[in-house]
């Protein structure tokens, strides 16, 4: 497993944003794990987050121009990254979107640098797609271009029904779909791998037969 990234599993677990159990996902799944992005929520934690975020891009070698993080969680993660970026010598803009257009002041749905160039799309994680489709029309009615989708970590699972599973995960529709990568800081591979490991916490252990048989069942 890349250092980084399992740097990345490690570093969610002891926050408590990556957590062992028993979940029912956004789809009505039964999940043995859950990530919350949302418990990134102190002033050190979202630093070192950004710095995941920051390097992963980098790494990735997708040429851009800015950042754009949808509303709610990607305002905070592309801004976050765009200070870790600046840190790295990379000094870029960011913008992000607000759910409802102001009337008055600069007025508009989106907020800070103008959309131009290769925008990448920050976010935590992709479910159903919905705030990249929005966040690349957005961008399109702009004129910019979106190169890419940069998220925390990738569930590697098929969407639908039991029974209708898709050949292909949500990850992979979005990136079909609208012609960019999506790039992940880390993904069910990696946690399984991290479970697998030496460093894993022996209380940790427990839970590796329920994330293997929940790969089965609906991994990619």
């Amino acid at each position: 497993m890349n250092n980084l990234r399992q740097q990345f599993i490690a570093f969610s677990v002891s926050k408590g944003v990556l957590r062992f159990g028993e979940f029912t996902t956004k789809a009505g799944r039964q999940s043995p794990y859950f990530f919350n992005a949302g418990l990134f929520h102190d002033g050190a934690t979202l630093a070192e987050l950004a710095q995941f975020y920051a390097q992963t891009l980098l790494d990735s070698g997708v040429q851009f121009d800015m950042l754009f993080g949808p509303a709610y969680k990607g305002i905070t993660l592309a801004s976050a990254t765009a200070v870790a970026l600046a840190g790295k010598g990379r000094n870029t803009s960011f913008a992000f979107n607000r759910k409802e257009a102001k009337d008055h002041g600069e007025g508009g749905t989106i907020v800070g640098a103008k959309l131009h160039g290769k925008v990448v799309i920050i976010d935590d994680v992709i479910s159903a797609g919905t705030s990249v489709r929005e966040s690349v029309d957005m961008i399109r009615a702009a004129g910019a271009e979106p190169c890419a989708v940069l998220i925390a970590l990738d569930r590697m699972e098929r969407s639908g029904p039991d029974g209708q599973l898709s050949p292909s995960s949500a990850v992979q529709e979005v990136s079909k779909q609208y012609g960019i990568p999506v790039i992940s800081i880390g993904n069910l591979d990696d946690l399984f791998g991290y479970l697998n490991g030496a460093g894993a916490d022996p209380e940790l252990l427990k839970h590796k037969e329920a994330v293997s048989a929940y790969r089965t069942k609906y991994g990619i």
